[in-house]
């Protein structure tokens, strides 16, 4: 019975979120959107609906693909018209098709839009639409149009968690999981209530956007094409209908061939970024008359299959999913080197070392220097037991790279395993370039808290425990941690001002939570 709730509460509160009866059409000059919500209490939105995605597990937190999600989404962004707007991208596990913008800046790309596409330029495609739906203010305009008064996304959200927990819903049943995460996706999406206007302004900003960036303006024509195909392929019942994102964003062949005509009007252009050449740009914050030297960015191709396959495996059901997965390609022909790298990661999340270590072998002997193959391989020697070769090779990488944040944090992961004093103080050390920019970084924190935790260091680990806590939607807990944490005889003066300050910062946070009817499901069965 718990799934029929579950899909019930969501359809009650999408009901809510696309209630408007009329579509108040505003003019392009601006809105008074900015009056409802400034962009403080915006962020604030945002980065609430981003814990709590994070607290029932639909987030994919992993530094080497947040990595390559981030460099792509911040290339277009700073690309766009309005480069000075903040943005957030984050990867979501669900394998169906979708992408969505929403309050603040925050743009989620589920798993199978980047397991669909073929190259990144496709991915940006579709990233430079959403981007562009952020820049021209439909976002802020829909929930103006939906109601003035209060903001009903967040509420509407966070009453259907309320509803999936009161039927027994959690994490581990994988159905509930994947309707909850599918029309939350759907909802926040709907919260902008496109019209054909927006979308096209979407499709012509965001395919300038596109180009600015360096990316192949053609692509967003490409993956319209393809998101075609894969509705008239996805036709019967619930179980094979059409992705979410194709009933927000309908696409037809006008659609597809207008992306192209303008694709073909701005590739007739000079490059806006081109080498040893004056740039011709539209972006207000680049000089007229600006002449660059050097190489033209070339869109890396292969760490796009690095982190298509690694997104692969870490959107899959089980490891041993995603290994059938490639050995059942391996039947039909041979794996590509990326896909022997999915592999590779797959094994080693199974636990087999020895066989993980095998397939990246001839892969570190190709691309000796690639961190994504260093670092899997360091994985797996050091799981495996060769604790001075991964040492070696992080060690390394550390140098040549200093400051890379997924070396850092897969190096520290690794010492903190050892479970050793000297090794968490490595761990602390390795980490401590990546504290000032790293206060919203729920990995960073947790990795941070246990290597402070094996290195000896209860205060630091106490800290950063809560601020994983708080970060991944579960703001009692942070606040369970930190009240502990005060009855700490160690305690300094410093330290106790810090955990009073952030006290007094997460309670209205938890009261507010409460206020919603949302519970912490592990503190309610206590």
């Amino acid at each position: 019975m718990r799934l029929p709730v579950v899909i019930a509460a969501l359809t009650f509160s999408l009901a809510a979120v696309c209630a408007p009866a009329q579509d108040n059409r505003l003019p392009d000059i601006g809105s008074s959107a900015n009056e409802l919500l400034n962009p403080t209490r915006q962020a604030e939105y945002g980065s609430m609906m981003l814990s709590q995605l994070r607290h029932y597990g639909y987030v994919l937190d992993d530094p080497l693909i947040d990595g390559w999600l981030q460099s792509v989404g911040h290339r277009l962004a700073a690309a766009s018209d309005k480069p000075q707007h903040p943005f957030t991208f984050f990867m979501l596990k669900d394998r169906q098709f979708n992408a969505f913008a929403t309050l603040g800046g925050y743009i989620g790309t589920n798993a199978g839009l980047v397991l669909a596409a073929e190259t990144e330029d496709e991915v940006a495609g579709v990233l430079s639409h959403e981007v562009s739906h952020v820049t021209q203010t439909h976002v802020l305009r829909s929930v103006e149009r939906a109601q003035k008064d209060s903001v009903p996304i967040l509420l509407a959200m966070l009453g259907a968690i309320a509803v999936a927990q009161s039927a027994g819903g959690n994490s581990s049943d994988d159905a509930s999981m994947a309707a909850l995460a599918s029309a939350q996706a759907l909802m926040a999406q709907r919260q902008i209530d496109y019209t054909r206007s927006n979308e096209s302004e979407a499709d012509r900003i965001g395919i300038q956007t596109l180009a600015r960036g360096g990316y192949d303006p053609n692509a967003m024509a490409s993956m319209f094409t393809r998101m075609q195909s894969i509705s008239r392929v996805n036709r019967g019942g619930e179980r094979e209908r059409a992705p979410d994102y194709l009933r927000t964003h309908p696409v037809n062949t006008t659609r597809i061939s207008e992306a192209k005509q303008r694709a073909d009007e701005l590739s007739s252009k000079p490059a806006a970024f081109t080498a040893g050449s004056t740039i011709t740009s539209e972006n207000p914050l680049i000089p007229s008359g600006l002449r660059v030297n050097g190489p033209a960015r070339v869109n890396d191709s292969v760490q796009f299959g690095w982190a298509r396959e690694r997104i692969r495996v870490f959107s899959a059901n089980t490891p041993s999913a995603a290994i059938e997965e490639y050995e059942r390609h391996r039947r039909s022909k041979p794996l590509s080197d990326a896909q022997r790298y999915g592999l590779a990661i797959a094994r080693e999340r199974s636990g087999d070392y020895a066989l993980s270590a095998k397939e990246l072998t001839p892969l570190l002997t190709k691309y000796p220097t690639d961190p994504w193959i260093v670092i899997a391989m360091a994985e797996a020697e050091a799981r495996g037991g060769n604790l001075s070769g991964a040492d070696t090779r992080m060690d390394a990488l550390l140098e040549r790279m200093p400051g890379h944040r997924a070396a850092a944090l897969s190096y520290a992961q690794l010492l903190a395993e050892r479970n050793d004093v000297g090794a968490g103080k490595r761990a602390q050390s390795v980490l401590r370039p990546l504290l000032i920019g790293s206060q919203e970084d729920p990995v960073f924190q947790s990795t941070f808290a246990r290597a402070s935790e094996v290195a000896g260091d209860p205060i630091r680990a106490g800290e950063a425990y809560a601020e994983a806590e708080f970060l991944n939607g579960r703001p009692e807990r942070a606040l369970i941690q930190l009240n502990t944490l005060l009855k700490r005889p160690e305690l300094d003066y410093y330290a106790r001002a810090r955990v009073e300050a952030r006290i007094a910062a997460i309670t209205p946070a938890v009261l507010e939570l409460k206020r919603l009817g949302v519970r912490d499901e592990v503190l309610e069965r206590r």
